[in-house]
């Protein structure tokens, strides 16, 4: 469901969860064919934006940079010195790359939540979260396993420094710790926070509409509801920003704690 939806439908159906189980967008094959949906286009034009700004930001690189240039390379050094470098150490140079690719692609994914018309970020559905934190998951545990050798790393991460009586009980919650609420808790709480928000912009935005198909005397309070979705609308272009950086901070720090030499 959208924001430019009829006002009466918006009125006689409420937000739900069954708002984000689009229809196929394709003309030919059945409707409830979700192979290529809004969202599945969201994510495409997500990745041909960013290729294409880069690509064009240094076609001709000067040593002045020009305005697009300028932004390109404010934004990867953002990352690399901010995050990359601050969090993991001179190396983390090397993972600069990976770093800026995975916060541009969740901060436009995220930003078409607020979009007019659009009002729906991929990152609600919890599919691609997932992808992005199994991705950052297999990385991690990669970099740790050559940097310091399979065994050594499992030891290492697994099996911390404390009295061998305490083991059988500090390892499993070790296991549990590193290997399974890591890439859950980063899908997840990218996941919920979109979702939720989205939610949020729909339940103010609808709400008026059904207040004021319901009784004129209710249009101050719609109006209201309205201004409501403006401010809320501000707020959740901070939330767009700040997960974006806290998803590719965490992976950051996990890459950090695979390359360290001590628990």
């Amino acid at each position: 469901m959208v924001i430019g939806q009829s006002t009466v439908f918006a009125a006689a159906f409420p937000p739900s969860v069954e708002d984000f189980y689009l229809p196929s967008i394709l003309p030919w094959g059945e409707h409830d064919n979700y192979w290529f949906t809004k969202v599945t286009l969201l994510i495409w034009v997500a990745v041909a934006a960013i290729i294409i700004f880069f690509l064009v930001s240094y076609r001709k690189p000067k040593l002045v940079p020009t305005k697009k240039q300028w932004l390109a390379e404010s934004a990867y050094g953002f990352v690399r010195n901010n995050i990359a470098v601050d969090m993991i150490g001179p190396a983390g140079v090397r993972f600069a790359p990976y770093l800026t690719t995975l916060f541009l692609f969740i901060l436009v994914n995220n930003f078409f939540g607020i979009v007019p018309l659009i009002q729906m970020s991929p990152m609600s559905h919890i599919a691609f979260p997932t992808v992005l934190a199994a991705i950052s998951y297999v990385m991690f545990i990669y970099v740790g396993m050559r940097h310091h050798g399979p065994l050594k790393y499992f030891k290492h991460a697994l099996i911390p420094p404390a009295p061998w009586f305490i083991l059988p009980l500090l390892v499993p919650i070790e296991l549990f710790s590193n290997f399974i609420v890591r890439p859950f808790s980063l899908a997840v709480r990218l996941f919920a926070n979109m979702f939720a928000g989205h939610m949020l912009l729909l339940v103010f935005t609808l709400g008026g509409f059904a207040m004021i198909n319901a009784n004129a005397l209710l249009a101050p309070i719609s109006v209201l509801s309205w201004l409501l979705t403006i401010a809320l609308t501000m707020l959740e272009f901070l939330v767009i920003c700040l997960q974006a950086y806290v998803f590719t901070v965490l992976t950051a720090s996990y890459v950090q704690g695979a390359l360290a030499d001590e628990h």
